[in-house]
């Protein structure tokens, strides 16, 4: 039966899935969850692809609530956040006494994830001489805490992600055939955000209705002009990306029109795009700059400094605002009209 959802007055028909979380309707995406739904009920192990900020965390928990283990622990960990020395308790636990400082016994991240699922993201920075122990837990679901020769069983699904090419790995010796293939049982590719920009515009509502609320503001009104500027953008950085740009842009907004900072972007990190990507992208970043400012200027009643001037409402230095304006063909005048349309002589 299909479910039917009101996100910011427009209501959405979709199956029912339980990705709450995961926000878009694009194909790229659609596929995704497809391919979601069709390995989350089984107990294949899964290897998660993508660049950084692609919400591969977001993926491997739609997997884990589309199994049986839903209810059961989700235990995330982050590979290459942890000290490679620690990582190996972190993984499996210890025993009193097993190393300087082991005080009491601890259970690793596997037992607290037994009858339920664990998330091993940044796979690739996993030392080899950890792997093989990695591998019997996927092999067998045993393994031994540190300091320990009693057997551990574990009833653990692993879903695991990584930024990096393992197979290239694999031929430098850096990361363990075995496992590789044991771990890329169903390899699932996230899209990055470039290939999917129809998502981007119900990503920025998303973000924007988060800080909004968070930081306290009411924000009821995204410039048509930001929203194409925010979509031709190739977002090296995906997902994470936007959400950072979007949360500085409710930080600067003092009104319910949402003021982001286009010129943060810049124009030269487009790069990755292609040709037909970007189009008129320089005219549109000016012209979504070029409104930005108009808008803080009208605001300002032409004012250019001061405490309640445009570039304090842009946070911004005056001369930063007063290079970008001779720039951009803005004139300053304190009898300021807003026009979004550049001046003829501009």
């Amino acid at each position: 039966m299909a479910a039917v959802a009101t996100v910011y007055g427009i209501e959405e028909e979709h199956n029912e899935r339980r990705f709450v979380e995961i926000i878009g309707n694009s194909a790229a995406l659609e596929q995704v969850l497809d391919e979601v739904e069709l390995v989350g009920p089984t107990d294949a192990t899964v290897l998660i692809l993508g660049e950084t900020g692609t919400g591969k965390e977001l993926i491997a928990r739609a997997l884990h609530n589309a199994s049986e283990r839903y209810g059961r622990p989700f235990i995330k960990v982050n590979c290459a956040a942890i000290p490679l020395d620690l990582l190996e308790s972190e993984l499996f636990g210890h025993e009193k006494g097993a190393f300087t400082g082991a005080i009491a016994q601890r259970l690793g991240r596997f037992e607290m994830a037994d009858k339920g699922t664990i998330f091993l993201d940044e796979i690739g920075d996993i030392p080899l001489a950890l792997q093989a122990k990695l591998l019997r837990v996927l092999q067998e679901q045993e393994f031994e805490r540190l300091g320990s020769c009693r057997t551990q069983k574990v009833d653990v699904r692993v879903v695991a992600a990584t930024n990096r090419d393992l197979g290239e790995m694999v031929r430098n010796n850096e990361f363990r055939s075995d496992l590789y293939y044991r771990l890329n049982v169903f390899p699932l590719r996230l899209p990055p955000l470039r290939e999917r920009r129809e998502d981007i515009v119900p990503l920025v509502r998303h973000f924007v209705g988060i800080f909004s609320e968070r930081m306290g503001k009411v924000i009821d009104h995204i410039p048509a002009e930001t929203l194409s500027t925010l979509r031709a953008y190739c977002w090296p950085g995906n997902i994470r990306e936007l959400q950072n740009v979007i949360e500085r842009a409710v930080v600067l907004s003092q009104g319910p029109v949402l003021m982001a900072d286009i010129a943060e972007l810049g124009v030269d990190n487009v790069a990755t795009c292609s040709h037909d990507d970007t189009g008129n992208l320089d005219d549109m970043l000016h012209q979504a700059e070029r409104t930005q400012i108009l808008r803080a200027l009208e605001l300002a009643r032409g004012v250019v400094s001061g405490p309640n001037g445009a570039a304090a409402r842009l946070r911004i230095k005056r001369s930063t605002l007063l290079s970008r304006m001779q720039r951009l063909g803005i004139a300053a005048s304190r009898s300021f009209v807003f026009s979004p349309q550049p001046e003829a002589n501009a």
